[in-house]
């Protein structure tokens, strides 16, 4: 897979939720499906299955900052 792999949706989703690690973002995202609409449930969703297939690797091969240093 390329690294142009995630929409720009979807990366605005993982710079909010991304914390250094793989393993930290999906648990942060994980944690907010409940509390997050349909729309965006979805979205996320399909994200994290996006990030779980990943290697470590990989996910460290991404240009994702958190959102309050955009």
């Amino acid at each position: 897979m390329s690294m142009n792999r995630f929409t720009v949706e979807e990366t605005n989703l993982l710079s909010i939720y991304h914390e250094g690690s793989k393993a930290q973002l999906i648990e942060n995202m994980t944690a907010a499906l409940p509390y997050m609409d349909a729309g965006l449930r979805e979205l996320a969703k399909r994200t994290l299955s996006k990030v779980n297939a990943l290697t470590d690797a990989e996910y460290k091969e991404l240009s994702v900052y958190p959102a309050d240093e955009v």
